[in-house]
């Protein structure tokens, strides 16, 4: 019996993360909350910490979030971890906390 090659969800989530791009041309990065069900949220954030998309949810290989995302709108109770992806060439480093910071709060839990 031949195993099935199983798909990294990062492999989507770094795919949705290009597309976010290039549907954002004012993006600098983007916003990427990773949630205990396995559902993420993402969004593109602009030079000002503001919002350059909308926020778009999604489940790696699944039609749809999940039914407690549905109900709690991924709550942030529920999450497990949370960082911006920049693009290249990066904003300056401090440039960078000041963004993180407005985006995703002050957290020292954060892993990124």
């Amino acid at each position: 019996m031949v195993a099935k090659k199983r798909r990294d969800p990062e492999q989507g989530e770094r795919a949705m993360i290009e597309g976010i791009f290039e549907g954002s041309p004012d993006a600098v990065g983007v916003a990427v909350i990773r949630l205990d069900c396995g559902c993420r949220k993402m969004a593109a954030v602009n030079l000002a910490g503001e919002p350059a998309s909308k926020i778009i949810m999604y489940r790696d290989q699944a039609e749809s979030i999940c039914k407690q995302c549905k109900e709690d709108n991924g709550d942030f109770m529920r999450v497990v971890e949370q960082f911006i992806k920049w693009k290249e060439p990066e904003p300056a480093e401090e440039m960078k906390k000041e963004i993180s910071a407005k985006v995703l709060g002050t957290s020292e839990e954060r892993p990124h």
